[in-house]
């Protein structure tokens, strides 16, 4: 999946647009109540990655869980995240090594780990 089907995929499913605060092509999704980001759209060098090839890739950052992202770190496609945390985010790779079920799956997690919360509900954090 690459950067266009994820616009495309996120537009339709969460009606969100990427934005742009940048002044180039890096993208951020975030959710309009409360404008957190649940996924960021990369254009870095692969050395940076660990990969020994040149150029650039598109990556995309997602939120994740952090028991997950030890195993995903195992798998091809996915790498420690790209200037954001470490420990609750991923990078993954846009250049078809990752099934796009498996990329949907850790967009929508993602997404919903970055909800707004309900006010007046505690969730199960608040009621320890």
């Amino acid at each position: 999946m690459d950067r266009e089907k994820i616009f495309i995929l996120v537009k339709k499913k969460y009606g969100i647009d990427p934005d742009y605060p940048w002044k180039d092509e890096n993208a951020v999704l975030r959710h309009p109540e409360n404008k957190k980001w649940f996924a960021v759209i990369l254009k870095v060098g692969r050395e940076k990655l660990g990969l020994s090839e040149k150029g650039m890739m598109d990556v995309i950052n997602v939120k994740c869980e952090p028991v997950l992202i030890g195993s995903l770190r195992t798998q091809q496609g996915f790498h420690p995240a790209y200037h954001m945390n470490k420990d609750q985010w991923i990078s993954i790779r846009l250049d078809g090594c990752v099934p796009e079920e498996q990329l949907e799956n850790l967009i929508d997690l993602s997404y919903q780990m970055t909800m707004p919360r309900k006010k007046g509900k505690m969730d199960k954090r608040e009621q320890r």
